[in-house]
């Protein structure tokens, strides 16, 4: 049974989108076709490892502005009070 290899592997993790609104897309349209059982065997391995990257790069973004957020509002975070 053939492995997936180093480069495809890697290709998985790199190649991140440059914008957490085009990641999250990409990561939506992964999880569909995880679910919906069609993904060739091949190819669920790969697609695993780049959704977890995808999620990675989604909360290393989310965490960015949580902290920027933080400095705006002296250190505290605090809760939505939005209309």
């Amino acid at each position: 049974m053939p492995k997936a290899s180093k480069t495809e592997t890697s290709d998985a993790v790199q190649d991140l989108p440059a914008t957490y609104e085009a990641a999250l897309s990409e990561l939506e349209q992964l999880v569909a076709q995880l679910e919906s059982g069609q993904m060739p065997l091949d190819q669920l391995l790969t697609g695993y490892q780049r959704g977890a990257s995808l999620l990675g790069f989604c909360r290393d973004k989310l965490k960015a502005v949580e902290d920027q957020i933080k400095v705006l509002d002296n250190g505290q975070l605090k809760p939505w009070t939005g209309a």
